[in-house]
């Protein structure tokens, strides 16, 4: 907080999502693999968004060092000089796990961890989106013991 200003008291995350390039590409990542509900915005058939209701909020943000990232993904603090290195993150609660995985596998996208049960007990599969976001699908315990 800076002196003399006040608190800003952000409430919660009110949104997020990729800056697209290939628009096409990037909703059959969210629209079509991963189910999402998005639609067309009134009078702009490009910008794609999803209803205040159809889609729950974000339970959980961080700022996650990228050697940590690397190392939940390549078991090693290096991100991968071959792989683009990921301008931000996001994870996606599932049912289930297992067929999420099969899914995103079948349409032909590059996990970099399946099905990884991670040290603090969330299990999660993840790659890049088309824009380069490490997106997961994930279950974690601990924001299900509430629902």
């Amino acid at each position: 907080m800076v002196p003399g200003l006040p608190a800003l008291n952000v409430l919660f995350v009110a949104g997020f999502g990729p800056v697209t390039r290939d628009t096409q590409s990037s909703k059959s990542f969210y629209a079509d693999a991963l189910n999402l509900p998005l639609k067309h915005m009134d009078g702009n058939d490009d910008y794609l968004l999803t209803d205040v209701d159809e889609l729950n909020g974000v339970k959980h943000f961080a700022l996650w060092p990228l050697s940590q990232a690397a190392q939940s993904c390549f078991g090693s603090a290096i991100w991968p000089d071959d792989i683009p290195v990921p301008q931000g993150w996001i994870e996606f609660e599932v049912e289930n796990i297992d067929i999420a995985t099969d899914v995103l596998q079948r349409q032909g996208y590059r996990l970099l961890v399946a099905n990884r049960k991670e040290p603090w007990g969330q299990t999660v599969t993840r790659m890049l989106s088309p824009e380069g976001l490490l997106a997961g699908v994930t279950i974690t315990p601990w924001l299900r013991e509430n629902r």
